[in-house]
């Protein structure tokens, strides 16, 4: 990840796509969680049932649901968001996808027409600065745990944690950690707010962090703090900060808020 003020450039243009794309955060129109449903998906063709440990989905030619670019006509066993190639379901212009957290399954509904989408008007971010790249160092737990966080749709849930990240901010007296989790990639990412949070930004962001090296040196480029999807649209199950992960001090880097017409 480069901390050049071209290549935050390129990524802050490149997040504002992202959002207004037709299937982007801001197109989400509502996460349906199968347990909770007696008459299926509202406002979607089909029969969406839960299965042998999986989600089989029903329907007919004329319902106009697409699995994998072909037309549905009988039923088919739907693959989640979170295996290695899940299921493409569309219905029109309508990108639904199945997902799957803490053995709950649930269908989210992207639509190209959202009126979410119709009044997004960019994204406020603090200008870059290099003073917010900083050195950091990730020292491993033990063995990695899972602490119970809350979300933004009001449920409780697990969130994984694989270590820390310790660094010195701009202005602060010593050092500063952020507890992390770590993708199968081995790169670093943390749920975090600050003294800001909720006043001046949204109540938290994310941020990702390069690999560690074998010393467990890596970069935290607070620049590049970003919204999480729940800033965009509701129906969005963002983990809050977990404990630890609240910085003492403002940090005027990074996405603000989502911007409206």
């Amino acid at each position: 990840m480069s901390s050049s003020l071209d290549e935050w450039k390129h990524w802050r243009d490149a997040r504002v796509v992202e959002a207004r794309a037709p299937h982007g955060p801001l197109a989400l129109t509502g996460t349906h969680w199968l347990a909770d449903l007696r008459e299926g998906v509202p406002g979607v063709p089909g029969r969406w049932e839960p299965q042998g440990g999986g989600v089989v989905l029903t329907a007919r030619r004329h319902d106009g649901l697409e699995v994998d670019h072909v037309a549905l006509d009988g039923s088919v066993r739907l693959t989640p968001d979170t295996a290695p190639e899940p299921s493409l379901i569309t219905h029109g212009g309508r990108l639904l996808v199945l997902i799957l957290r803490e053995g709950d399954y649930a269908v989210r509904s992207y639509d190209p027409a959202s009126p979410t989408r119709a009044s997004f008007a960019g994204i406020d971010t603090h200008p870059y600065h290099p003073a917010w790249v900083l050195p950091a160092r990730f020292t491993p737990y033990p063995r990695a745990r899972t602490v119970g966080v809350g979300h933004a749709d009001g449920r409780e849930r697990g969130l994984a944690l694989a270590g820390t990240v310790a660094f010195t901010a701009p202005g602060a007296a010593g050092e500063s950690a952020l507890r992390v989790s770590l993708a199968e990639d081995g790169t670093l990412s943390a749920v975090v707010a600050d003294a800001s949070s909720g006043a001046d930004s949204f109540p938290f962001r994310f941020v990702e962090l390069p690999a560690p090296d074998p010393e467990g040196t890596t970069l935290l480029d607070l620049n590049r703090a970003h919204l999480p999807p729940c800033a965009f649209a509701d129906h969005f199950v963002c983990p809050f900060p977990p404990p630890g992960n609240t910085l003492p001090f403002a940090v005027p880097a990074g996405e603000r808020r989502v911007l409206r017409h």
